[in-house]
């Protein structure tokens, strides 16, 4: 992990981690995960090496056979001219058509939602989105996970202890 204030994660295929949704995985049951490129301008990948993003808020919806990140807040690049890009603005995400068509069906059909999890720089330093197809988690399917999470950690320390 980098100390740097603003900084990003370093992921194992070498890339680093730029913004992460940790919130989805608490109120969204993850069912499949895809990764997805994404059509950016020069001032945003500039701001994205900055380690600069927030996708908290953001979801993906299909729109006229294509895949539509909206709300994710990517800041003004610092050093940029009146060229700068609009910090909000959608942005396309770039999938094979099957994975797209797939996608849509199960939204439109089962009332899934396509839910961002992970902005990243990869190993060849292409910004790369991790969305995942997900079901919404009533408030009592929350509490089940958490208390399912933490009888996990009590297992994993009471293991160590016995070693």
């Amino acid at each position: 992990m980098s100390s740097k204030k603003g900084g990003a994660r370093k992921l194992a295929d070498g890339g680093k981690v730029v913004a992460e949704n940790r919130r989805a995985r608490h109120d969204y049951e993850i069912l499949e995960t895809f990764e997805a490129g994404l059509v950016l301008l020069g001032t945003e990948v500039k701001s994205l090496r900055e380690g600069r993003a927030n996708i908290a808020e953001a979801y993906v919806s299909p729109e006229g056979g294509e895949l539509w990140l909206i709300n994710a807040d990517i800041p003004e690049y610092r050093f940029g001219n009146i060229n700068n890009h609009e910090p909000r603005r959608k942005r396309k995400l770039l999938m094979h058509k099957r994975e797209i068509k797939r996608l849509t069906d199960e939204v439109s059909r089962k009332g899934m939602a396509i839910v961002p999890l992970k902005m990243y720089f990869n190993g060849k330093g292409l910004v790369k989105l991790l969305i995942g197809l997900a079901k919404g988690r009533k408030k009592h399917d929350k509490r089940e996970a958490i208390k399912k999470r933490d009888w996990q950690r009590q297992k994993e320390r009471l293991l160590r202890m016995t070693r």
